[in-house]
């Protein structure tokens, strides 16, 4: 079949990534999967010129509301995958609630990554029961072996040392053209590559970088733990967290951008390769979830993959994914956060036990394979096959 998939394509998000893996075992089941940006059409009426054009068969979309709702109407069989915020925001709001249970009644099939997740769908639209499956995410992770930690760590630091050398080391600059020239000049010498302009100058070795993978909205809530952990660094400068992640909303990013400014040890990174980016977390001594609202978090299944400890917010996404004290640590406020961040630094046994235990559970309930096999049988409902 020609397929049509839509799906909010961010570049490095986990949406993007999950519909690339999907479009992935629909073109290993022998199907010609057309990948386009929810976001590329602005009406049904595209949507319908677009599946005309294209001699289009069946689709698939991921996200209820934002892809889901511009399949309707147009005579071809589609499914759809709950992306997170439609179940966990989206249904919170009368008029888009009642748009994908409209959805939803069209649907041949819909794929929920967790139980809870179906069940909450199953109570807000009843009549979809039977039509609801169950696949969490697939993993598999690839880091580029030749990434270099060290060349990445002093990047990272230079693109906080650029934005505000002048405010921790000159203070403020008044509006004369002498101090406004003696700033560019200070700027421009520290901000060269010399060695002394490094704050994460230490080995390596004795570092304990703490990295938090997101796009740069308020849902992801990046700046959750900033505070608490800025205060930790002023006590023990070994340890930084580092946020890496794409700018999605301009507005919010400038925010974040100001206030990783002012705060000690903590670090901004923009959007990286897949690869690089699984090379960082191979290399990080954790990973943190912050976020307001989840579906599953494929960054902490990623690094669980990859034998990485992890620390996340509890919320029902992730605590769908993170049993505490055994696959990870689940933490309700920033202090808490860092007492459990303090513990497991302090205590490698800790450390050992729940990358163990996360590794088992990512490679038993997450198998790429599986999540492969699954999409392979449900894109058949969109066949008609008589034994689906």
């Amino acid at each position: 079949m020609r397929l049509l998939f839509l799906a909010v394509l961010r570049r490095h998000t986990g949406n993007a990534v999950t519909a690339q893996r999907v479009r992935d075992h629909l073109e290993a089941a022998g199907h010609e999967c057309i990948l386009k940006d929810a976001f590329d059409f602005e009406s049904p009426s595209e949507i319908a010129n677009f599946i005309k054009a294209e001699s289009l068969e069946a689709a698939l979309a991921l996200h209820l509301y934002r892809g889901g709702r511009l399949l309707r109407g147009h005579g071809i069989p589609f499914g759809v995958i709950f992306g997170g915020t439609d179940l966990n925001e989206d249904v919170n709001q009368g008029e888009k609630n009642k748009v994908m249970g409209k959805v939803l009644e069209e649907a041949r099939f819909a794929v929920a990554f967790t139980e809870s997740m179906k069940e909450t769908a199953q109570t807000q639209w009843p009549h979809a029961r039977g039509k609801i499956f169950v696949q969490s995410q697939g993993i598999s992770t690839a880091p580029n072996a030749a990434f270099n930690w060290n060349s990445f760590l002093q990047r990272s630091d230079m693109k906080k040392h650029r934005g505000n050398e002048i405010a921790l080391r000159m203070g403020p600059v008044e509006g004369t053209s002498e101090n406004l020239l003696l700033a560019c000049f200070y700027v421009q010498l520290h901000t060269l590559g010399n060695d002394e302009v490094l704050e994460i100058n230490q080995s390596a070795d004795h570092l304990h970088v703490f990295l938090l993978i997101c796009g740069l909205r308020r849902v992801k809530d990046p700046l959750y733990l900033v505070d608490a952990f800025s205060e930790w660094h002023q006590e023990e400068p070994n340890v930084y967290m580092v946020i890496v992640g794409p700018e999605v909303d301009p507005v919010f990013t400038r925010e974040v951008e100001a206030k990783v400014k002012r705060s000690p040890g903590v670090r901004l990174v923009g959007e990286m390769a897949q690869e690089d980016l699984h090379a960082v977390v191979k290399n990080s001594f954790a990973v943190v979830n912050s976020s307001v609202s989840e579906g599953m978090s494929a960054a902490i299944l990623e690094a669980m993959d990859l034998e990485v400890p992890v620390l996340a917010r509890n919320i029902p996404g992730n605590a769908a994914v993170v049993t505490h004290e055994v696959t990870g640590l689940l933490f309700s406020d920033p202090q808490e956060f860092v007492q459990l961040a303090k513990r497991l630094v302090s205590d490698p046994a800790l450390e050992k036990e729940v990358v163990a235990n996360g590794r088992d559970y990512v490679r038993m309930y997450h198998s790429w394979q599986a999540e492969r096999d699954t999409y392979g049988h449900l894109v058949r409902m969109l066949e008609g096959s008589p034994e689906d």
